[in-house]
């Protein structure tokens, strides 16, 4: 499996559809999420703090259509108790992954971004 490192960006088609959905932030990181966006993928570490980091993997729907809805299912530790999944306007969705890229450049351990986390625990709760 490539590293988050070693993925080739979207295509400037891809990133054109997205653009008009991420303003400001990280332009340079668009290329680089959708192309893990349409990958359907990632595994990944969630630090816990005090703790040992707790491996996952998270899996969504692909769509080209950046207001279309995704469901995003995230398993931790390979444990079907600790599965949590939650649907995300997919230009929101790569909001986190741009997040997700950012926080590996600074720490070469793929995590979600605090936000994500909270998004998913209050789905799961409502739901």
């Amino acid at each position: 499996m490539a590293t988050l490192d070693q993925l080739e960006p979207a295509s400037k088609a891809d990133v054109m559809i997205y653009l008009p959905y991420h303003k400001g932030g990280k332009p340079k990181l668009l290329p680089k999420a959708i192309s893990l966006y349409q990958k359907g993928n990632i595994e990944g570490k969630r630090n816990i703090e005090g703790g040992d980091a707790i491996p996952f993997v998270a899996t969504w729907f692909v769509s080209k259509l950046p207001v279309e809805l995704t469901r995003i299912q995230i398993v931790f530790d390979g444990n079907a108790d600790l599965s949590y999944q939650m649907s995300l306007q997919n230009s929101e969705f790569i909001d986190h992954l741009i997040e997700l890229f950012d926080n590996f450049n600074s720490s070469q351990v793929a995590d979600f971004p605090k936000s994500f986390y909270q998004r998913l625990l209050n789905a799961t709760e409502v739901s």
